[in-house]
C-alpha cells in the first residue's frame, strides 16, 4: 500500500489511514515471557534463565554481552544461569529488552548499528543519572532510554525520504523535531514509537513519555506525571552528554530545552557541566 496524505490537509481519518499504512512489529512471545516472569509476585532467576535458554541466538547474545567490558565483571559466565546469577535479574530483564528489540526492529537495506548504538548509550546514562538525580526509578529511565526514538527505524521503513526529513529537523532549532516530520509525512517517530510501546506492553510512563519526548514545554506544566517529566529531562540531557562525548558542542535539542531540563533536575548550568564529564567517563569504561 503506499498511501499519499497533503501536508498540512490531514485529518483524523486520514492519520488513522496512514497509521495503518505503518508497519508496528508484535510484540515477540519471548519479550511477552519475560515481561511476564519479572512482572510475577516472585520472579525467579531459574525460570527466567529457562525462557532465555530456549532460544539460542536470545542465549548467545546474553552470553557474549555478560563476558564483555561492557559489565567488567570479575568472573566469566559459563552458562545461562551463570549470567542470570551474575547480572541479577533487574539488569538481565533490561538486557533482555534490548536484545529482542535490536532482533525485531530492522530496516531493509539499512544498518541500525548506529541507532541501536545511540540508543544503548542514552539508557546507560539515563539509567545512571536517575539513580544519582533519583528523579524516577532507574529500570524505568534505562528502558525508555532504549526506546525512545524507537519510532525512528519504523519512518525509515514507511517513507524512503524519511532520512532527508530526519537531517532538517535534527538541524532546526525554533520548531519542535515532530513538526518537522508532520509536515512532510502527516505523522512522526514520537507518534508511532508511543503506538509501538504500547503495543509491546512497556509501562505507561515509557509509552507517554515517547510521544511527549520533543515537546519541552511539558517540563514545566504540573498536570503531566512527574515521572514523564524526569524522563523527557534526562533523556534530553544523556543526548547531550553523547553528542558531546563525540565531540558535537552544538546541539539543537538541547539549545530548545536544555534549560528547561535543568531547571526541572535542579541542575546549575555548571552542575549539568560536571555531569556530562561523569557520563563521559563512563562511556570510556564501556568503551
Amino acid at each position: 500500500m503506499n498511501t499519499s496524505i497533503a501536508p498540512g490537509k490531514t485529518t483524523e481519518q486520514s492519520v488513522d489511514a496512514l497509521l495503518k499504512t505503518i508497519r508496528i512489529p508484535p510484540r515477540p512471545s519471548l519479550l511477552a515471557d519475560v515481561q511476564q516472569e519479572m512482572a510475577s509476585k516472585d520472579p525467579s532467576p531459574r525460570r527466567l534463565a529457562k525462557i532465555i535458554a530456549n532460544d539460542v541466538a536470545l542465549a548467545g547474545s546474553l552470553m557474549k554481552l555478560t563476558n564483555s567490558s561492557f559489565f567488567g565483571l570479575r568472573l566469566k559466565a559459563t552458562s545461562v544461569d551463570h549470567a542470570v546469577d551474575l547480572l541479577g535479574l533487574s539488569q538481565c530483564g533490561l538486557l533482555m529488552t534490548g536484545i529482542i528489540a535490536r532482533q525485531s526492529v530492522v530496516v531493509q537495506g539499512r544498518s541500525l548499528v548506529k541507532f541501536w548504538d545511540f540508543s544503548s548509550k542514552r539508557a546507560q546514562a539515563m539509567a545512571y543519572l536517575a539513580s544519582r538525580i533519583r528523579v524516577c526509578p532507574a529500570d524505568i529511565a534505562h528502558t525508555f532510554g532504549l526506546f525512545c526514538d524507537i519510532g525512528v527505524p519504523l519512518m525509515l521503513e514507511r517513507f524512503p525520504d524519511y532520512s532527508t526529513t530526519l537531517a532538517a529537523a535534527n538541524k532546526e532549532f525554533v520548531k519542535r523535531f515532530t513538526d518537522i516530520e508532520d509536515e512532510k509525512h502527516a505523522c512522526n517517530h514520537a507518534a508511532i514509537g508511543s503506538l509501538m510501546a504500547r503495543t509491546w506492553g512497556l509501562p505507561e510512563h515509557v509509552s507517554t513519555g515517547i510521544l511527549l519526548h520533543h515537546d519541552y514545554a511539558v517540563l514545566e506544566d504540573m498536570s503531566t506525571s512527574e515521572i514523564v517529566r524526569s524522563l523527557i529531562a534526562l533523556a534530553l540531557m544523556s543526548e547531550y552528554g553523547i553528542q558531546k562525548y563525540h565531540g558535537q558542542e552544538l546541539s539543537a535539542e538541547w539549545e530548545k530545552g536544555g534549560e528547561l531540563a535543568c531547571g526541572f533536575l535542579g541542575l546549575a548550568m555548571d552542575e549539568a557541566a560536571d555531569t556530562f564529564d561523569e557520563l563521559h567517563e563512563i562511556f570510556n569504561t564501556a568503551a
